[in-house]
Parts: structure tokens; C-alpha cells; sequence
């Protein structure tokens, strides 16, 4: 007689045993396959993209927030008719510059380091172009009327280049060239009576013969990268 005796699992051990592992849940997953983790971050991506392409054209005169159009062969729709006075207190409109490039860029005379800076820029590389800038005409376009007189201006553009032109008017003639080239300005800083400052962009506006837009430079660029810019439209 064995004195082996029967074992048996107790229902419990058995159950244990066989009881399957808990299931692992898988990462939630958008209609379009991704996970929820992917599909926001491609989302803030494309959010912080579409910002960066606002702010870059954001421009009508005094209200951020307004994207250059584009027309149908794909430049933004810049420049147009404006009626102003040089610096010699001659009536200008966009007419008297056919013919020739212009590089525009809208700034005021009591600006403290941006506009010195692009019309130095604009400057160094008309200087540099030679004879071939004898097609261009630079232009200086105040945003502040109100303190840049023709005097005020003839006095400033003498100190950057010997033919850059200098454009004043009334509020309102300022207001619409503006406007035509999408050029933000407002009155950013009051400190009583004529101490303040002017809140605008910084772009260079390169303008063909026939009036059309063809390119423009940022704020930052130096003279050397603009003349070679300037050299494959010349």
C-alpha cells in the first residue's frame, strides 16, 4: 500500500493559474491613426507655423492682425497710388518713379536704432552695386508726419545716401501709402507733448519699374547680402 498520497490543487491555485494577465490598453488613437500624443503635437506645429506666417505679414496701418493677400501669380498685393511731398516740398506720386526700382521703406526721422539701421543698410549696398544702382531710387517714407516736415526730413536723408528721397505729407496721405504697402505704424509711447515713439515694421520694399512688388528685405539684413539680392533683379 503506497504511502504517496493524492495532491491536489486547491480552486483557488487553479483559478490563479489560470486566469489571464489583465490587458494592456493600447494608446487612444485619433480618427486619422495617430495617437492623441502625435495628433496635438502636429496640431501645435502647425498652429505655431500658421502664427509665424500671420505675424510676418500682419500690416494695415494701426490695426495688427491683417494678412497680405496674394494675387493670382502668387506675390502679395503691395504698393499702389500715393500722393505726397519730398523733401524739397515738391508733390510726388507714385508716377514719377516709373522707370526705375525703388526701395521703400516706411520709418520716421526720431526713431532710435531701427530706421538708422535698415536706411544704413540700403545705404552700404547702393554703395556697393556701383553704376548698377544709378537704377534704383531709395525712398524714406515717414510714418510720423505730424514731426517730419520736408524740413525735418531733408535734414535726415542727407546723413544715408545723397539720392535717397524723403516723403512727408499729411496724416492722411501717410495713412494711404501705408496702407498701399501694408506697412504697420501707431504711436507706441506718449511721454508728454512731441517726446514719443513710433511702433512700426522694419521691411524694405523692392519695387520694379513698372510699380509692382517684386521682394523685400527684413530687419537685420546688412548692406553685402542686400546688393547681392539686388544684383539678380537688376
Amino acid at each position: 500500500m503506497s504511502d504517496k498520497k493524492d495532491t491536489k490543487e486547491s480552486p483557488a491555485m487553479d483559478t490563479k493559474k489560470k486566469s489571464d494577465p489583465a490587458p494592456v490598453e493600447s494608446p487612444k488613437k485619433s480618427d486619422s491613426g495617430l495617437s492623441r500624443r502625435t495628433f496635438y503635437i502636429v496640431l501645435i506645429l502647425a498652429v505655431s507655423f500658421a502664427i509665424l506666417i500671420w505675424r510676418q505679414y500682419m500690416v494695415p496701418v494701426g490695426t495688427p492682425g491683417t494678412v497680405i493677400s496674394e494675387s493670382t501669380t502668387g506675390k502679395p498685393k503691395i504698393g499702389g497710388p500715393f500722393s505726397l511731398v519730398d523733401q524739397d516740398g515738391k508733390a510726388v506720386t507714385e508716377a514719377d518713379f516709373k522707370g526705375r526700382f525703388m526701395l521703400v521703406y516706411f520709418g520716421y526721422t526720431f526713431c532710435p536704432d531701427v530706421c538708422p539701421t535698415s536706411l544704413s543698410a540700403m545705404a552700404d549696398a547702393l554703395d556697393m552695386l556701383g553704376d548698377k544702382a544709378d537704377r534704383i531710387v531709395p525712398v524714406f517714407i515717414t510714418v510720423d508726419p505730424e514731426r517730419d516736415t520736408p524740413e525735418q526730413m531733408k535734414m535726415y536723408v542727407q546723413y544715408f545716401h545723397p539720392r535717397l528721397v524723403g516723403l512727408s505729407g499729411t496724416v492722411e496721405q501717410v495713412a494711404a501709402a501705408a496702407n498701399a504697402y501694408k506697412a504697420y505704424f501707431a504711436k507706441a509711447t506718449e511721454v508728454g507733448g512731441e517726446d514719443y515713439l513710433m511702433d512700426h515694421s522694419s521691411i524694405t520694399y523692392l519695387m520694379g519699374p513698372d510699380g509692382q512688388f517684386i521682394s523685400h528685405f527684413s530687419h537685420g539684413v546688412d548692406g553685402e547680402e542686400m546688393a547681392k539680392r539686388l544684383k539678380e533683379f537688376l
